[in-house]
Formats: structure tokens, C-alpha cells, sequence
């Protein structure tokens, strides 16, 4: 009882310091590779960096004290990041406080979906999300994430669009105005060691090494050159004129806001007190939507004067508190030639310290302290535009926790408990999100490090958070260099593992349905990004209509006897088939959806063979049968035999024999119509079915391929013989 609630105590039964030893070393060896990726995948999700360093804390040891794997490695990933992005993102801004509170509030509703799941036994319910899906949704996230880093590899600023193609297109366009070199070159420095490493020795933690070589160039080169100035320092009229407009379109737009929340409280009151169609409710909801139409074109003018800003390049004369700021088309002779540009974000500027950058992007400072427990605000306004993406987070996550660690218990040899893993996996969203953790998932990655490192248990993620706390207590000064190019160039590395061309193929290949839900999926996702819950939803709803679709029409097919002595599909394997009975094989449960279906295929085969004397149904896939299919095998007796042909049964289990005889169809088919498989039905079948007949060889005695063109589904002419030889035709007395 004790290791079911807690899971860890397993691992110290033979535990040795052999095994603390190899736990350490593999715990110190993810650590390296967690720590500069969490702080990238923060800002993946629109976070600042430190906030991975949060969710690198508790979430590996939690998921790994109460989940079921010894070597899954938990913590921020790649997906789930970009995902949680494009959940908030229409609800706040990016970095902003409201921003950062809602993605701990995402992290408690992930976490307690999970758990739930967990606890109620349904980690089923993941199966939805199926592999054509997951793998059509995956590769495009793969492309959307890397691609929403080449602002910082060329250094640009650019707004999000509502399409995320649209936003990479203008990030193009700002890279060939402008590109900051030595950016650039630092991201392409980091790509160069992290790729040169994994060829040299894949063991070594190439992140961590492309992370200390270039935040110490970083530091060493003054890598980042910013300066605040006041409003008065740019001596362009024009651009100032742009700074104060767009101060004041802010302004703008902070009234009106407060003007519509102010509105919509009076509309709430209102409908509650005289009703919603009243002429002081239609006129609240007038005065809202003129609003609504005001913040949308102050938003937008706002959106061009910042694009406006942001393509202005400056020359500096003159240094520290004297500088002035130039265009550079109109700077004075003499002015260095170094760009210097405005850093214009979504806040207002603040005209007494304008910021101007003359370098690249750098970490900055992040608190030298643990996370302290604070429980997460819950709004229910909130919780309730959350709730669909927490849902498809929540499987999403989970079901790339229990891929990674299916895969890795393979190797192991290690049993998993699917419904565990969901507990573990909630357990650490949950309490994560107390200790100002974002929502994390197992990473493919770091997973494979851990169990390369020689990973015995989940110690080794507990050592894991062991070293992340005391990074972020000790070693957060020495991060203030680190260049935003060189976290964009580890996202990009690490996402590049996540394109799995082969798995459209391979689905295609399957079943050509498969692979087409598969691409519909991706190209969705890629067209609706960054609202990627449509992609998702575009492929559940796809696979849940295809599932459909197969059950009311399921797989039919006549059978005839096969050179194997096995009876086949006639079509296909080229079989001639017997002009008195008709043996149909019946794939699938029979139930509502599909009960006409197969009274049709009975009629049809009647109708086109007059000689037919009897029908076997063979019912071996038949697992299910509901009332309505039930009252239409009753009817289909009822027809068959009313024209004068017999009807039997075969391959029945003993669920669906239940069922018949609850409902006494049983009896109204008969015990001796009702048989345990194909071979037993013709035994007695055979004889009354060619009594009187001038069939000279029954092809369910002989096998009397079609045509030769047919045997190419069937073995070779030698196989044959041998087969007949050895099988000869039954006599009338067997």
C-alpha cells in the first residue's frame, strides 16, 4: 500500500552507493543540459528566463518521487512552452505580471486535469490524441518554435502577427534592413559547438559548453551595449513626435479599457436586474462594441509606430549623459559609424530613460533566491478561457511523458504503470505551480542523457533539482551575459529531434487515411499557428469521423478456401467461390451504426447468386452487439429463411452468445445454427447445401483459383501441388 501512494520507496530496495553514485553523476549530467534549456524555453513561453530555472527546480524530483519511470527526465520542453505561449497570449502580454500569473495558474489546471486522470484510472482517455495526430501536430510545432527564433539569431524586433507565417515574413523583412552581425555570429558560434561536440563525443554536454564559451565572449567583448537617455538626447523632431504619439495612443487605450470593463460590469448588473433584451442593455452592449472598435484601431496605430520606431537607425555622438542620438542618413561628420536603434516594446516609453541598444540581447539579471511558495491566483474568468488548452496541454504532455518513457523502458526492461505516470506527472504540475513554476512535461532529450549518464532511479532527477536550486542560488550572477542568440540557437538544436519526416511516410503506409490526418494535421497547424490548438483539434475530429466512418462500414468480405487449407478473402487472393453457400466474414461490433450495412451485403449476395442454398456468417471480430444490432440479425433470419435459403452463424465469443441467449435469439437461430468456426459449420453445412446440385468440385473443398492473373496472391504452382497432394478432397462420409 505504502509503494503505491509512494512510488520511490521501490528504489532503495538494493539500493548501494554504487547505484547513489551512478544516480549523482547522471542527476549532475541532466542538470547541465536542464539548466540552459529551461531558461530558453521560458522564454519560448513568453517568460523571462529565470522562470525555466523555476520549473527546472521541483518538477523533475516531484514527477520523478511519484511517476513510475526510473529514468524519464521532467522538466520545461519545447511544445509545451509554445503552447502555453499561444494559450496567454491573447490574455496579456508577453513578461507581464498578469502574463507570468496566468501560466502558474495553466500549470495548476494541467496539473490537476493530470492527476485526476491518474487517480480515476482513465490515462486511456490519451488515446485520443493518436500517433498520425501527435506526429502531424509535432513536426509542425517543430518548425513554428524554430522558426520564432530567427528574431533573436538576426537580432531584429518585429510585433506578432495573428498568423505566425505573417510574423516570419516581417522578421525577414527586418533582417534585410538590418542585421546585427555580431549576433548573428554568436548564435552561429553556439550551433558550431554544440554541433562539433555531438560529432566529437555525443557524451558531452555540448549545451553547456556553447553556453559558458559564449556568455564568457559575451562578457569579455561587451556584448551587450545599451544606454538611457532622455526624450531630449534624439536629435530627430520627427522621431520624437513619434515617441509622444505613441505614448499618448497608449493612453488611449488604457482609458477606453477601463471605460469597457467599467461597461461590462454595468451590463452585467443590468441583465440581472431587468433582463437582456432592455433598451439599457442593448445600449450598454452598443456602447461596448463601439469600444471594442476604438482599442482595435488605436492597437493597430499603435503597432505602426512602434514598427516605425524600431527601423530608425541611429548614430551616437558624443558619450554617457552628452550623448546625442542621430539618424544615421543625417548624423554630422565625424560620428561613429556603430547602429545604435530604440528598444520599443508594448509598454509605454518612458521619456526621461529611453533605452537605446548599440550591442545584442543579453539574460540580464535574474534573483539570486529560490522560488518562495505562494499558491497561484485562481480567477474563474480565467480558468475558463484556459480550460480547452489546459485540456489538450494536459494530453498532449502526458502522452509525450509516456512515449519517452515507453521507449526508454524498452531498453530497461522496466515495467510503467500509464495511470502512475499521470499521478507523478500532476503531482509535479501541481506543486510547481506553488513555487512559481510554468507547466513542464518529460523531455525526450534530457531523458536520453540521463539514461546514457547510467540513470539507475529517479534519484538522479532529485540530484537534478538538487543542482538547479543551488544555480539558482550561487551561480545567477555569471548568467547576466548570456546572449539571447545562444538560447535561440539551443532551442533550435533541441527542436530539430522533433521533425520525423518518416512518420508521415510510415503512416501513409499503413493506411493511406492515416497518413492523410497526418499532413492534414501539420499543414492546419502551420496555416492556424500560433492558435495551434486548431491543428490539434482539425485532427482529433478527423480520427474521430474516420473511426466513424469504419465502423458503419466495416471491412466485409466473402471467403473461399485458400492454398494454406485457411479460408481467404475470394476477391482478393483470385478464389472461385461456392455457387450454394456464401461464407461472409464480418469485421467489426456489431451495433447501430452498422446493422444495415451488413443486412445489405446479405441481400445483395442473394440476390446476385440464385443457386445460393445457405449463408454462413462468420462472426469472429463481432465483440460488441447492441440492441439494435441484435434486432437486425432477428430480422435478417427472419428474411433469409423466408426466402427459402438457411442462415448459420460461426466465430461467435461467449460475451455476444450471452447477449443471444438473454434475448432468446438464440433459440430462434438454433443451437445446431451456431457454430465455433468456419470449419465446423461446413462440416455439417456442406452436404444438405449440394444435395441435388451439379457442382463436380466445391471451392470450399478444392481450391480453384480464377484466373492465372488472381495467383499473384497466392503461392507458387509447386506450393500448390504439395498442398493438394498432402490435403486430398474430403469424401461425402468425412
Amino acid at each position: 500500500m505504502l509503494s503505491r501512494v509512494f512510488p520511490f520507496l521501490v528504489w532503495f530496495k538494493n539500493y548501494n552507493a554504487a547505484k547513489l553514485k551512478a544516480d549523482a553523476v547522471a542527476g549532475l549530467t541532466v542538470a547541465m543540459v536542464l539548466i540552459p534549456q529551461s531558461m530558453a524555453y521560458a522564454q519560448l513561453a513568453g517568460l523571462p528566463a529565470y522562470y525555466g530555472l523555476y520549473a527546472a527546480f521541483l518538477p523533475p524530483a516531484l514527477a520523478a518521487l511519484f511517476g513510475s519511470s526510473s529514468q524519464l527526465a521532467t522538466g520545461p520542453v519545447a511544445v509545451v512552452s509554445l503552447m502555453t505561449s499561444t494559450a496567454l497570449a491573447p490574455l496579456a502580454t508577453a513578461g507581464s505580471e498578469a502574463y507570468i500569473a496566468y501560466a502558474i495558474l495553466m500549470a495548476l489546471m494541467v496539473g490537476l486535469f493530470q492527476f485526476s486522470l491518474g487517480a480515476l484510472r482513465l490515462g486511456v482517455v490519451v488515446n485520443f490524441l493518436s500517433h498520425p495526430v501527435v506526429n502531424g501536430f509535432t513536426n509542425a510545432a517543430a518548425i513554428i518554435i524554430a522558426t520564432s527564433q530567427l528574431s533573436k539569431l538576426f537580432g531584429v524586433y518585429v510585433d506578432d502577427a495573428e498568423h505566425h507565417y505573417e510574423t516570419i515574413w516581417h522578421t525577414i523583412l527586418s533582417a534585410v534592413h538590418y542585421t546585427h552581425l555580431p549576433t548573428l555570429g554568436m548564435a552561429v558560434l553556439a550551433f558550431a559547438i554544440m554541433i562539433g561536440l555531438r560529432r566529437v563525443n555525443p557524451r558531452l554536454p555540448n549545451v553547456l559548453f556553447a553556453v559558458v564559451i559564449t556568455t564568457v565572449i559575451s562578457a569579455a567583448t561587451g556584448f551587450q551595449k545599451d544606454q538611457e537617455v532622455p526624450i531630449r538626447s534624439i536629435k530627430a523632431p520627427q522621431v520624437r513626435a513619434q515617441i509622444e504619439e505613441f505614448n499618448e495612443t497608449l493612453d488611449f487605450v488604457d482609458a477606453k479599457s477601463a471605460e469597457r470593463v467599467k461597461a461590462s460590469k454595468e451590463l452585467d448588473e443590468v441583465k440581472k436586474q431587468k433582463g437582456e433584451q432592455t433598451a439599457d442593455a442593448l445600449n450598454l452592449k452598443n456602447r461596448i462594441a463601439i469600444l471594442n472598435v476604438e482599442i482595435e484601431h488605436a492597437n493597430e496605430k499603435a503597432h505602426e509606430l512602434r514598427e516605425s520606431l524600431r527601423w530608425h537607425e541611429f548614430a551616437r555622438a558624443g558619450q554617457g549623459a552628452d550623448a546625442a542620438f542621430h539618424l544615421k542618413d543625417k548624423a554630422p561628420p565625424g560620428t561613429p559609424g556603430a547602429v545604435w536603434r530604440i528598444k520599443a516594446g508594448s509598454r509605454k516609453f518612458d521619456t526621461a530613460k529611453l533605452k537605446f541598444m548599440g550591442g545584442g540581447a543579453v539574460i540580464g539579471t535574474i534573483p539570486a533566491e529560490l522560488p518562495k511558495f505562494s499558491a497561484p491566483r485562481i480567477d474563474l474568468r480565467i480558468v475558463t478561457a484556459l480550460l480547452p488548452m489546459a485540456i489538450i496541454i494536459s494530453l498532449l504532455g502526458f502522452m509525450e511523458a509516456i512515449s519517452i518513457a515507453k521507449a526508454m523502458a524498452a531498453k530497461t526492461g522496466q515495467r510503467l504503470d500509464p495511470n502512475q505516470e499521470l499521478i507523478g506527472q500532476g503531482v509535479s504540475n501541481i506543486i510547481g505551480s506553488a513555487f512559481s513554476s510554468y507547466t513542464v512535461s518529460g523531455s525526450f532529450s534530457r531523458s536520453a542523457v540521463n539514461l546514457q549518464a547510467g540513470a539507475q532511479t529517479g534519484m538522479s532527477s532529485v540530484f537534478s533539482s538538487i543542482v538547479v536550486g543551488a544555480a539558482l542560488l550561487l551561480f545567477t550572477p555569471l548568467l547576466y551575459h548570456l546572449p539571447q542568440a545562444t538560447l535561440a540557437a539551443i532551442i533550435m538544436m533541441a527542436v530539430v529531434g522533433l521533425v520525423n519526416v518518416s512518420g508521415f511516410i510510415h503512416a501513409w503506409q499503413v493506411q493511406k487515411y492515416d497518413g492523410a490526418i497526418s499532413i492534414i494535421t501539420f499543414v492546419v497547424t502551420l496555416a492556424f499557428a500560433p492558435h495551434l490548438d486548431k491543428g490539434i483539434m482539425v485532427g482529433v475530429l478527423l480520427s474521430i469521423g474516420l473511426y466513424l466512418a469504419r465502423n458503419m462500414k466495416p471491412d466485409i468480405a466473402r471467403l473461399s478456401l485458400h492454398y494454406d487449407g485457411t479460408f481467404r478473402h475470394a476477391q482478393q487472393f483470385g478464389l472461385e467461390e461456392c455457387r450454394h453457400i456464401a461464407v461472409v466474414r464480418f469485421n467489426g461490433s456489431l451495433f447501430f451504426a452498422n446493422v444495415s450495412y451488413l443486412e445489405t451485403i446479405i441481400l445483395d449476395t442473394m440476390s446476385e447468386r440464385p443457386e445460393l442454398k445457405h449463408i454462413l456468417v462468420v462472426c469472429n471480430g463481432v465483440n460488441e452487439l447492441d440492441a439494435s444490432g441484435e434486432e437486425m440479425m432477428s430480422i435478417i433470419v427472419d428474411r433469409v429463411r423466408g426466402s427459402g435459403r438457411d442462415i448459420s452463424f460461426s466465430g461467435f465469443n461467449d460475451h455476444v452468445l450471452q447477449v443471444l441467449q438473454r434475448t432468446h435469439l438464440y433459440e430462434k437461430i438454433g443451437e445446431d445454427h451456431l457454430y465455433r468456426s468456419v470449419n465446423d459449420a461446413l462440416r455439417y453445412i456442406h452436404r444438405d447445401a449440394h444435395s441435388a446440385t451439379a457442382e463436380e468440385q466445391c471451392p470450399l473443398r478444392t481450391v480453384l483459383p480464377v484466373d492465372a492473373a488472381a495467383r499473384r496472391f497466392a503461392v507458387a504452382d509447386d506450393v500448390k501441388k504439395k498442398w493438394l497432394d498432402e490435403h486430398p478432397r474430403p469424401s461425402d462420409a468425412d
